[in-house]
C-alpha cells in the first residue's frame, strides 16, 4: 500500500516551524490591539455568490483559482480566497455599523486559491488582514498605512522593505481613466499577452498589474490613473500623502500600482521585499468605497490590507522571528525520588506561567541535558540524590553555561524572577 501524502501546495507547518508562526502572530495581535482593532473570525467557506459579487466575475481569482464545490443541499460553496468579502458580509449581516460608526477589525487565518505552487505562493496560504469600515476620511487611510508600516518595519523588522502608494480614482473619474487607457491601447492591444487582452475588455486597469515583461514595457508609457483623477480624488490623495509625511512614513509613488481585485478605489498601496525575487509582494490593500453597496448594503466607505504570512516569515531575520531564543526550564533528575520532587516543582512552575519540561522516557542525565539543549530552554534544574540530601538543586543557565546551587524551597521564586527579568 502506497504512503499517503499531503495535497500539493498545502504544506504542513511542523512544531519546530509553528513556534515562529506563533511569535509573528502574537506580535501582530499586540500591535493591532494598540491601534484599536478587534479580532473577527469568519468561516473558511462561504456561498460562492459572495466572492463572485465581491471580488468580480471577470477576475482571475473567480474564473480560475477558487475551490468551489456543491454540498449535499445543492448549494454552491467556496473556500475563501481572500478575507475582505467575508468581513463585509459579516459587517452587514450583524449590523455592526449600529455598534460604532467606524468598525475596525482584523482577521488571521488560512485562505485558498488553486494557483501554481511556487516560492511564497501556496494553494493554502495564511493572511493577517485589517478592515476599517465606515469612514472616507484621509486620516483613516493614513492610520491603516501607518499600522502596516509599524508591523513591517518596527515589529517584524524586515530589511529593505518598500511601501508603494497610488490612487486609482473612484466612480466619478474611473470612466475617464479607462477611456484614456483604451484609446492608448487601441493600436497596441495586440502586443499584450492573451490574459491582458481579455482584461482589457473587462477591467482595463488590471493590465497595469501584469508581470509579463512585454506588457510591462507597453504600460510603462500608458496614461496612468494619477493623471486623470477628479479634483475630489486628487485632494483626498494629497491629504493622505500629507498625513504620511507628517507621521514620517517612508513611501514611493508607484503610478502603475492598481492591485489585483476589482473592488479597489482611490488609495492603493503595497509593501514589497526586493530580496524575495519575482514574488516580492508581502502585503497590500486599499480603499473599497463601492464594495458594500455591491454586496447589498448602503453606500459605505472602507479600507483595508492583507499580509501574506508565508512571505513575511521568509523575509524576517532569524533574530527578529525569535529563532535561537531560549525560554523556560528543563528539570533533569537522577533517581525515582528526585523525579517525584521534580514533578512537584514542574507542576508549580507551570501553574505560575513558566514553560517547564521534564524527562518522561527514562533518559540518562547526559541524555536529559542533550534534550534540554534541543528544547531550547534557558535554564536546566538538576536534581539527584546528593542534591536532595542537601535540600537543594543545581541551576544551570544554558545560555551562559553557568551553574549555581539553589535551595529547594527557593527554586520556584528564583526561576520566576529570572524568567521575568529575561522578558523585561
Amino acid at each position: 500500500m502506497s504512503k499517503l501524502k499531503g495535497v500539493r501546495g498545502a504544506p504542513d507547518i511542523l512544531p519546530r516551524e509553528s513556534s515562529r508562526w506563533q511569535r509573528v502572530e502574537d506580535a501582530a495581535r499586540a500591535v493591532l490591539r494598540r491601534y484599536g482593532y478587534a479580532e473577527i473570525r469568519t468561516p473558511v467557506f462561504e456561498r460562492t455568490e459572495l466572492f463572485v459579487r465581491g471580488i468580480g466575475e471577470g477576475t482571475d481569482i473567480v474564473e480560475k483559482e477558487m475551490y468551489t464545490f456543491t454540498d449535499q443541499g445543492q448549494e454552491s460553496l467556496t473556500l475563501r480566497p481572500e478575507g475582505t468579502a467575508p468581513v463585509v458580509r459579516a459587517y452587514l449581516e450583524h449590523q455592526m455599523a449600529a455598534q460604532t460608526p467606524l468598525v475596525k477589525v482584523f482577521y488571521l487565518g488560512p485562505m485558498f486559491r488553486r494557483e501554481r505552487p511556487q516560492s511564497g505562493r501556496y494553494r493554502q496560504f495564511h493572511q493577517i488582514g485589517v478592515e476599517a469600515i465606515g469612514s472616507d476620511q484621509p486620516s483613516v487611510d493614513a492610520e491603516v498605512i501607518a499600522l502596516l508600516s509599524a508591523l513591517m518595519v518596527e515589529e517584524f523588522r524586515i530589511p529593505d522593505v518598500q511601501l508603494r502608494l497610488n490612487s486609482i480614482g473612484d466612480a466619478a473619474c474611473r470612466p475617464q481613466i479607462r477611456d484614456r487607457l483604451l484609446r492608448y491601447m487601441r493600436d497596441r492591444g495586440a502586443q499584450l499577452c492573451p490574459d491582458c487582452q481579455r482584461k482589457l475588455q473587462r477591467n482595463p486597469l488590471r493590465v497595469f498589474d501584469c508581470k509579463q515583461e512585454g506588457c510591462q514595457r507597453l504600460v510603462a508609457e500608458a496614461p496612468k490613473p494619477l493623471e486623470s483623477l477628479c479634483q475630489s480624488c486628487a485632494d483626498h490623495f494629497a491629504q493622505v500623502r500629507g498625513l504620511l509625511d507628517l507621521l514620517k512614513i517612508v513611501y514611493t509613488i508607484d503610478d502603475r500600482l492598481v492591485r489585483g481585485l476589482d473592488y479597489y478605489t482611490r488609495t492603493a498601496f503595497e509593501v514589497v521585499n526586493p530580496r524575495l525575487g519575482a514574488q516580492n509582494a508581502v502585503a497590500g490593500g486599499g480603499r473599497y468605497d463601492g464594495l458594500i453597496e455591491v454586496m447589498g448594503g448602503p453606500s459605505t466607505p472602507g479600507i483595508g490590507f492583507a499580509i501574506g504570512l508565508e512571505r513575511v516569515l521568509a523575509s524576517i531575520p532569524a533574530e527578529a522571528a525569535g529563532e535561537g531564543v531560549r525560554e523556560g526550564v528543563y528539570i533533569a533528575t537522577v533517581g525515582q525520588e528526585a523525579h517525584r520532587t521534580g514533578l512537584l516543582l514542574l507542576q508549580e512552575l507551570r501553574h505560575r506561567g513558566v514553560r517547564g519540561l521534564i524527562d518522561l522516557e527514562g533518559r540518562s542525565l547526559k541524555g536529559q541535558m542533550r534534550q534540554a539543549n534541543k528544547e531550547r530552554v534557558r535554564y536546566c534544574l538538576i536534581l539527584g540524590g546528593d542534591e536532595l540530601t542537601k535540600r537543594q538543586a543545581t541551576l544551570r543557565d544554558m545560555a551562559k553555561a553557568e551553574e549555581q546551587p539553589v535551595a529547594l524551597d527557593q527554586v520556584v521564586a528564583r526561576l520566576l524572577k529570572l524568567e521575568q527579568s529575561g522578558k523585561s
